[in-house]
C-alpha cells in the first residue's frame, strides 16, 4: 500500500478532479429573500373626515346642493361625517388586491343612484369605495372589480383634494367604475389606460350594454396632463342612451409654492326620442403653499347642462371657491372653506317651504364649510 500523501499541492489536484470545494460560508438566496414577504405587501389604511357647514340660505331640509349631489359637506347646520373609511391593500407582485370600506354622508350620496335590481342596488353597495383584484406583469397592470375612476381631477378621499368640497364637474362625473382595467406604462412620463365597465358610477348595471373608457397621461417634471374618455349606453333597458364624454385634467408647477390645475370636459347622449343631449363644463385651480403648513386655494368654474340631462334642469351652474388648508401634522388636515354658487334657475334649496313642506328654491347659495380630516 502506498502511504497517503497529505500535502496541500495534491489535496488541490484531489479536490479539483473530484469537482468539489472546502465547506464555506451559504451564500445562497431562498425565495423568501429574494421577494418582499406577504406582510411586508399588506398596507392597512383608513381615516376619518369630519365637517360642519353653514348654509346661508337654511334650507328647511338641512341638505345643500342639488339632488344627487354633494359628497362633501351635503348637511347643513351640524357637525356630520363625511367619510370614516377603513381598508386594506396586498401590493402586486404580480397578484395583490385592494379593500376598502366606510361609511357617512359622502357614501349615501355618492351610492344614490346605484340601479335596482335582483342583488344588486345602493342598499348592497353603500358600505364599498374599493374591492379590486390585480395583476401586474412588467410595464403592464391589470385590476378588476370596484376601483377609483379614471376620469377627473378630484378624489373621493377630501384629504387627496386642493379643497374641501367638490366641484360640479367633480359631482356629475364618476367617483368609481366596475370593471377592468389594463393600463400600460410606455416610459417614466407616459402611460395609457383601457376600461371595459359596467357603466358610469354603477356597480350593478340597468342595460345589457357595457362601457368602454381610455386614458392618455403625461406625467412631467412641471406639467401632468391626462385626457379621459367614456362611450357606453346609459339609457335604461330599451330605451336609446349611447353616451359620448371626454375629461382633459392638466396641472402645472409655476414654482415650488404655486400650482395651477385646468379642467374641461364635454359629453353628450341619445335621449329617448331621437333627440340629442348637450353638457360641456371648465374651471380653473390655483394652490400657493403660504408656509410649511398652510396653504391658499382658489377654484373657479362653469358647468353648462343645456339641456337637463346631467342635473335635472336645463340650467349653467357657476361657482367661485376660496379655501384655506392647515396641516398641524403629518396625518391630519384642516380646511377653512367659503362657496357661492349660482344657476339660471331656482335649483337651490332655502329656508321657506310649500304647503307640503318642500323647501321654496333659490337661484344661489352661500357656504362656509369647516372640514377636519384625519388618516393613515
Amino acid at each position: 500500500m502506498w502511504p497517503i500523501d497529505t500535502s496541500p499541492l495534491l489535496l488541490s489536484l484531489l479536490l479539483q478532479q473530484a469537482d468539489v470545494s472546502p465547506p464555506g460560508p451559504d451564500t445562497r438566496v431562498t425565495a423568501e429573500e429574494e421577494a418582499p414577504s406577504l406582510l411586508s405587501r399588506l398596507k392597512p389604511e383608513g381615516g376619518v373626515d369630519v365637517y360642519y357647514a353653514h348654509n346661508f340660505n337654511q334650507p328647511a331640509h338641512s341638505a345643500n346642493f342639488i339632488p344627487g349631489t354633494g359628497t362633501s359637506a351635503k348637511r347643513a347646520g351640524e357637525i356630520t361625517i363625511n367619510l370614516a373609511s377603513l381598508g386594506v391593500s396586498l401590493a402586486p407582485e404580480p397578484v395583490g388586491f385592494k379593500v376598502l370600506l366606510g361609511f357617512g354622508t359622502g357614501a349615501e350620496v355618492v351610492h344614490a343612484a346605484e340601479p335596482e335590481g335582483v342583488t344588486t342596488g345602493p342598499d348592497l353597495w353603500r358600505y364599498v369605495q374599493q374591492a379590486s383584484l390585480s395583476f401586474a406583469h412588467g410595464p403592464v397592470v391589470l385590476e378588476a372589480g370596484i376601483y377609483p375612476s379614471h376620469i377627473g381631477f378630484e378624489s373621493f378621499q377630501s384629504q387627496l383634494n386642493w379643497t374641501y368640497t367638490r366641484s360640479w364637474m367633480g359631482e356629475l362625473s364618476p367617483y368609481y367604475q366596475t370593471g377592468l382595467k389594463g393600463t400600460w406604462t410606455l416610459d417614466p412620463k407616459w402611460s395609457v389606460q383601457l376600461h371595459l365597465l359596467n357603466g358610469w358610477q354603477t356597480i350593478g348595471d340597468n342595460n345589457h350594454g357595457l362601457a368602454v373608457g381610455t386614458q392618455v397621461a403625461y406625467s412631467g417634471d412641471r406639467l401632468s396632463a391626462s385626457f379621459n374618455t367614456f362611450i357606453g349606453e346609459e339609457g335604461t333597458e330599451g330605451s336609446d342612451g349611447l353616451r359620448l364624454f371626454a375629461d382633459i385634467v392638466a396641472t402645472y408647477r409655476v414654482t415650488e409654492a404655486l400650482r395651477l390645475a385646468a379642467t374641461a370636459d364635454v359629453g353628450t347622449q341619445h335621449v329617448p326620442g331621437g333627440e340629442r343631449a348637450y353638457w360641456y363644463a371648465a374651471g380653473v385651480n390655483a394652490r400657493y403653499q403660504l408656509a410649511e403648513p398652510v396653504a391658499l386655494v382658489g377654484r373657479a368654474e362653469v358647468y353648462r347642462d343645456a339641456d337637463g340631462l346631467m342635473t335635472g334642469a336645463e340650467q349653467t351652474l357657476t361657482a367661485g371657491t376660496l379655501t384655506v388648508e392647515v396641516k398641524p401634522a403629518t396625518a391630519l388636515v384642516l380646511k377653512l372653506e367659503g362657496r357661492y354658487d349660482h344657476s339660471t334657475e331656482a335649483v337651490f334649496a332655502g329656508r321657506a317651504t310649500t304647503d307640503d313642506g318642500t323647501p321654496v328654491p333659490k337661484d344661489s347659495e352661500t357656504l362656509v364649510v369647516l372640514g377636519a380630516t384625519a388618516y393613515f
